[in-house]
This record gives C-alpha cells, sequence and structure tokens, in this order.
C-alpha cells in the first residue's frame, strides 16, 4: 500500500508535457509514477489511495479545494501495477454525486477494484473481498471528514466510524477473508506524528482482533509504524502524487509498505509475518 494520490493542478501540465515528449497529446501520468513499479510488480494485491473525484476525459478540471482531477492518473495507476484503490477521503464528495460515481466508473472501466464510495446502498453493504494468488484478502476503509459536506445520502463515503469498521471486517471473515486491511484517512495534516484521535481509533480497530494490518492516509506526510496488540499500524503513509503550492520536506515524502501474511502451522488465522517500507520522494516539476 502507498500513499495518497492528491491531483494538484500543477500535476495537470506536468502530464502534458510528458505526453507531448512521447510524441503523444492528451496527459500521461505514467512517467510519473513508473519509479513505483518495480516494487509493486511483486505484490500480490497492491492498494492505491484515490484522493480525489475524477472528471470525464477532457475536464473541466479543478484542483484545491474542490477537486474534479483529469482520469488518466488511473490509467498510469494500472500501468505501473495497482490492483485496487481505497476512496474514502475528505475530498470524496467535492464535486458532489455525479463525480462520486464518475470516478467509480472510471476505476470499473480500467479494472481497478475499489472500496471507500459507493453508487447505492446496497453497495455500501458489501465489503470488497479481493482473491489473490496467496489468500482472500478485504479492505476496510472510512474517512473522518467530508470537510463539512454532507452527502446526498448517508451511505455513499464510509466514514471513520469504529463501530461500522469492526462489523465490515466481521462480515469480511465471515465471507472467507484470511487477511482483512484496515485503511483509516484521518490525522493533522503535514505533522510527523499521529494524534490522539488517530491512535485511538487505529487502537479501537487493532484490539477488536479483526484487523490483520492498519495504514493511514491524510496527513501528506510520513507518520510512524508501530505495533500494537501484535498488530502492525502504518499511520501516515505520506503522499504518491501531489503538488502542493508550497512543497517542503513532509509534503514531497510517501512510504510504500509491504506486509507479508503467513498462516499458522495449524491451518489457522494468518498473521503479518513481516513489514518492509521503503521511503519515497518525489522531484519538482519540469517547467
Amino acid at each position: 500500500m502507498t500513499g495518497d494520490l492528491l491531483l494538484h493542478e500543477p500535476l495537470w501540465g506536468q502530464a502534458g508535457r510528458d505526453a507531448s515528449a512521447a510524441g503523444g497529446d492528451g496527459l500521461d501520468f505514467t512517467p510519473m509514477l513508473t519509479g513505483q513499479q518495480e516494487y509493486l510488480a511483486g505484490a500480490d494485491l497492491a492498494l492505491c489511495q484515490l484522493e480525489t473525484p475524477l472528471a470525464e476525459a477532457g475536464g473541466p478540471y479543478s484542483g484545491y479545494p474542490a477537486f474534479n482531477a483529469p482520469p488518466q492518473i488511473l490509467d498510469a495507476a494500472k500501468a505501473v501495477g495497482y490492483d485496487a484503490c481505497t476512496t474514502a477521503s475528505n475530498h470524496t464528495f467535492d464535486s458532489g454525486t455525479a463525480r462520486l460515481e464518475r470516478t467509480l466508473d472510471a476505476l470499473d472501466e480500467r479494472g481497478l477494484e475499489h472500496t471507500g464510495s459507493y453508487r447505492s446502498a446496497d453497495d455500501a453493504d458489501d465489503v470488497l473481498v479481493l482473491d489473490t494468488p496467496g489468500a482472500r484478502i478485504a479492505v476496510v476503509t472510512g474517512t473522518f471528514s467530508l470537510n463539512g459536506l454532507v452527502p446526498d445520502e448517508p451511505w455513499q463515503v464510509d466514514r471513520l466510524d469504529t463501530e461500522t469498521m469492526i462489523a465490515k471486517a466481521r462480515q469480511a471473515r465471515e465471507e472467507g477473508a484470511d487477511v482483512v486491511l484496515g485503511a483509516m484517512h484521518a490525522g493533522d495534516e503535514y505533522t510527523n506524528y499521529a494524534n490522539a484521535h488517530q491512535q485511538d481509533v487505529a487502537h479501537t480497530l487493532a484490539d477488536s482482533g479483526e484487523f490483520s494490518m492498519l495504514y493511514g492516509h491524510h496527513s501528506h506526510s510520513v507518520q510512524p509504524v508501530e505495533k500494537y496488540a501484535d498488530t502492525w499500524i502504518a499511520y501516515g503513509l505520506g503522499n504518491t502524487l501531489a503538488a502542493h503550492a508550497t512543497p517542503d520536506i513532509l509534503n514531497t515524502e510517501g512510504l510504500m509498505v509491504r506486509v507479508q501474511f503467513s498462516q499458522d502451522q495449524d491451518g489457522g488465522q494468518w498473521r503479518a509475518e513481516r513489514l518492509d517500507w521503503l521511503p519515497a520522494t518525489f522531484a519538482g516539476l519540469q517547467h
């Protein structure tokens, strides 16, 4: 799993220049993500966090504070090896129901699985359980905020509610999931520590015994990794791709985390046997 795909406007310009340099037109985000490709290649399941809603190809596009970003980012994500994306964030409802649903369409069109935002109550009741070569892996997610926006329906975006997330994790287990991952969209932006709310949520989820590993987004900065109640927690994976108005050492870094799970010798519970992390940074855009 990796950090936020946060599509600020300068990234569209870079994608246009990269497309032109390759003799094409339109937008090509792939060169900005190719550095990850060799590390994603060996994963049974590679997960991204899509922070922003997506427009139709050709736009109109918009950046911060109400995002409506180019869908070509998903072509790049697919090309470098991502299998699925979480979509619950404080920006999920920036452009309303139409763009929320358009984002899900764009993911489906590219064969990327997703969870975190939904077209229907029935979809929201389902849990994403994916068959991989090694195990059946479920992903449960939630966001602490929608920036004050109120969805048209309460089920449209997963919220960071521990009771609901634990119930979904149990549902995933009942549906045959061997491993359950919890993705938390929370924290204070541009900080290198987990705040009290993040820790409370993570520890409550870990204490339930239903989650195999927990990780977080939103701070746009790398935050600590800890082991609590025999559960690995990576509080903040930083950014995978972003172009903040004021770049600094915190918001130009990300963490790629690889977790290896194995089953107990008696054929029982699956556990996180090993956690590896790779720090990443991105250089300035070309002009």
